[in-house]
C-alpha cells in the first residue's frame, strides 16, 4: 500500500488494488478515513474529530492535484 504523504501525524496512502472513484485513505493511529479525490466528500470515517477532519479535507484539497497524479501513475488511469 504505497504512501502518498505523510503530514501533521497523517498518513495518506492507496491499496495496490484500488476501485474508482478516485480516493485516498487516511490514518493515525486507530482512526480512518477515506476521501474522494474529485469531490473531497467524506466516503467513510471512524476514529476521527471534526477538528481532525477539517484538517484532512485541507490537506487533501491542498494535495489534490498530487495524489490524482500519483493515483493515474499507479493505477495508469
Amino acid at each position: 500500500m504505497p504512501t502518498l504523504l505523510k503530514e501533521k501525524g497523517f498518513r495518506f496512502f492507496v491499496f495496490s488494488n484500488e476501485h474508482l472513484p478516485k480516493h485516498i485513505h487516511i490514518e493515525k493511529q486507530s482512526a480512518y478515513a477515506k476521501i474522494n479525490l474529485i469531490s473531497l466528500e467524506i466516503i467513510e470515517s471512524f476514529g476521527f474529530n471534526t477538528k481532525e477532519i477539517n484538517v484532512i479535507l485541507s490537506i487533501v484539497e491542498h494535495h489534490k492535484e498530487e495524489f490524482i497524479k500519483a493515483w493515474d501513475e499507479y493505477f495508469k488511469a
